[in-house]
């Protein structure tokens, strides 16, 4: 249960750093925030996990976190091309 709430924070966290970047996206709401900010996570950890793999046994990867931000920043790029206001 803590895992499923840190994973919510942090995912709050990356998305507001996300709307932070890219300007013009502050009409998101805490939870489009929030679902942004965890699928970026998603993406960014993945493509993260590519290129480095953490070491075993370790709680925190910092290109994971990274690639985290660029996720969703790439995330809120597309959702802007795809849903023009």
């Amino acid at each position: 249960m803590l895992n499923f709430i840190w994973f919510i924070i942090v995912g709050f966290f990356v998305g507001l750093i996300a709307r932070w970047v890219v300007p013009g996206e502050n009409h998101m709401g805490f939870l489009m925030t929030t679902v942004v900010g965890i699928v970026g996570s998603i993406i960014g950890g993945l493509i993260g996990y590519l290129f480095k793999r953490p070491p075993p046994g370790s709680k925190f990867h910092t290109a994971g976190f990274l690639m985290s931000i660029v996720g969703a920043i790439i995330l809120m790029l597309l959702l802007r091309y795809f849903n023009p206001q």
